[in-house]
């Protein structure tokens, strides 16, 4: 182990995770959710061997032919990233994949969508209420106009 790598203390992976990794590997073309739900679930495991300043702004799209492909979402992420592969290829190797490269996509849209600000509603003015009351008067029936009982 080189110094340098024995100065970052990264979380050890847990216990039993070859099952859920055999899982992930197991044959779900047909079925793309159950597909997205494993592809997450260990992106969250390997989440924790990336850089924290990295973590934010990268996340495991695809595991496909013993290639990782993660997608950041700025080019500044894309070169951080390939720098920390060597140390994430080998905790994906512990974790039981056959992983021999990471890809490295950059997006346009971000990664995690930041919740819609609330709206707000903006009170009418005297204006547009009383221009309001006017169009609405015009849409009824001249009976109901004059408030008159026609039976």
């Amino acid at each position: 182990m080189s110094p340098m790598s024995a100065s970052k203390s990264k979380p050890p992976l847990p216990r039993g995770t070859c099952n859920a990794i055999d899982a992930l590997l197991a044959d779900v073309a047909g079925d793309p959710i159950r597909r997205a739900l494993r592809l997450d679930a260990l992106d969250h495991l390997l989440r924790p061997h990336l850089p924290p300043s990295l973590a934010a702004h990268a996340r495991l799209a695809n595991l496909r032919d013993g290639r990782l492909v993660y997608l950041v979402d700025s080019p500044l992420w894309h070169a951080k990233l390939r720098l920390a592969a060597p140390e994430l290829l080998q905790a994906a190797r512990s974790l039981g994949l056959e992983a021999s490269d990471i890809v490295v996509r950059t997006s346009t849209r971000p990664l995690y969508p930041s919740a819609p600000a609330a709206s707000v509603a903006t009170p009418l003015s005297a204006a547009a209420s009383e221009g309001l009351r006017s169009a609405l008067a015009s849409l009824r029936s001249p009976d109901e106009r004059d408030g008159g009982d026609t039976s």
